[in-house]
């Protein structure tokens, strides 16, 4: 027995689909952090950002998206923690 199929029987033989970036199908070349509603999504209930494995985000949007969240907290849009 072959370590894939011991893999594959636990799973349930279920292919996941990789999960496409959000912003690379709207066609979003910068995120701006006055986007307060669509940079709230990619925060947790505790005001953490969710990491890309979570997201499906590619890295060139998730590095933006860390800087636009970061400005949007300095700047009071968004919280550093939740209440």
């Amino acid at each position: 027995m072959e370590k894939n199929d011991k893999f594959d029987r636990n799973r349930g033989n279920r292919k996941s689909r990789k999960k496409v970036c959000a912003f690379c199908a709207d066609k979003i070349e910068t995120i701006d952090y006055k986007d307060v509603p669509r940079l709230r999504r990619y925060l947790s209930e505790r005001a953490k950002i969710i990491p890309r494995r979570a997201t499906g985000t590619c890295a060139r949007h998730q590095r933006q998206l860390t800087i636009a969240i970061k400005r949007a907290r300095h700047l009071a849009f968004l919280p550093y923690i939740s209440d």
